[in-house]
């Protein structure tokens, strides 16, 4: 007896006799109509068919042109086609977004979409790109607004030639931040009287500053993985704790007048200002600094 996965043979005799009957059968499973006792032929339903049959060559690329489109289309990224002649003939949403433009941008020039274009450098690409299939990556200021970075990836197509666009004006922004605290901190060292230490979330000394060791009289490697409450004089410990949670606990910075004793056991006073850092997902600690303060401030 025929099982779930054989198919059923029937002789072509047979077949055709009973067609009507074989033909329902092979919406279940296959038929294989056989010729002179060997398999000649295999009916089998529509639908299995279509999962059988390999899509012709033609097929299989406009199948492959419509899946890019519309991956083009989902992309977060801008994208804009352009022909020989500079004009655009194909954008995505979200280079509609970048330009706040409208279906009106087709046709025309990318000088009159990017103001910045004909005084870039991604206008000599482009020729490039046109001319000799150039491709081109890099980051670019003042495309399409002043003080805006954007990510220019240059591709050639057969039109012409692709450009691929991203805002990176965040990532530049972080950089100039980053710098400006990295000359802070530089100018805080060349004043010299000015300590500084990186606590981490349970007040261990990460790292300080020659400042702050020459206050406390201690060697680098010494200072390290301290807690930074022992440092301070015992009158002073709890004012620094109870400041120190509630940065954890607020986020907001706060200042509290402390002593520091240096290992001669001299007090030395000092302000201390407490700042969060704080990570993506949590707190990774804090930052404090030491001023050097009169004991008459005290």
């Amino acid at each position: 007896m025929a099982t779930a996965q054989e198919p059923e043979r029937v002789s072509a005799a047979d077949f055709i006799r009973g067609f009507a009957s074989w033909r329902l059968r092979s919406a279940r499973r296959p038929v294989v109509v056989t010729h002179h006792g060997k398999d000649a032929h295999v009916l089998i339903s529509h639908d299995d068919y279509r999962r059988l049959r390999k899509p012709a060559s033609g097929e299989a690329v406009d199948a492959l042109q419509a899946s890019l489109a519309n991956l083009v289309e989902a992309i977060r990224d801008a994208v804009l086609l352009f022909d020989r002649d500079r004009r655009i003939v194909a954008l995505n949403p979200a280079a509609r977004d970048l330009v706040a433009g409208d279906d009106h941008l087709l046709g025309r020039q990318l000088v009159d979409i990017f103001p910045g274009f004909g005084a870039s450098l991604v206008a000599s690409h482009v020729a490039r790109l046109i001319e000799c299939r150039e491709r081109f990556a890099g980051e670019v200021p003042g495309l399409l607004h002043p003080r805006q970075w954007l990510r220019v990836d240059l591709v050639p197509v057969p039109a012409g030639g692709a450009m691929i666009l991203r805002d990176t004006s965040a990532t530049f922004e972080g950089a100039a931040e980053g710098d400006a605290r990295a000359a802070t901190i530089a100018a805080i060292e060349a004043q010299g009287m000015i300590g500084h230490a990186r606590l981490s979330v349970r007040e261990a000394i990460e790292d300080a500053n020659s400042a702050l060791i020459s206050m406390v009289g201690v060697d680098a490697l010494a200072i390290r993985r301290v807690r930074f409450s022992a440092l301070l004089s015992i009158a002073t410990r709890r004012c620094f704790a109870e400041a120190l949670e509630t940065v954890f606990r607020t986020g907001e910075p706060a200042r509290v007048d402390a002593e520091l004793i240096s290992r001669e056991g001299e007090a030395v006073p000092v302000t201390l200002s407490i700042a969060e850092r704080r990570g993506a997902y949590a707190s990774d600690g804090a930052v404090v600094v030491a001023v050097p303060r009169s004991p008459r401030a005290g």
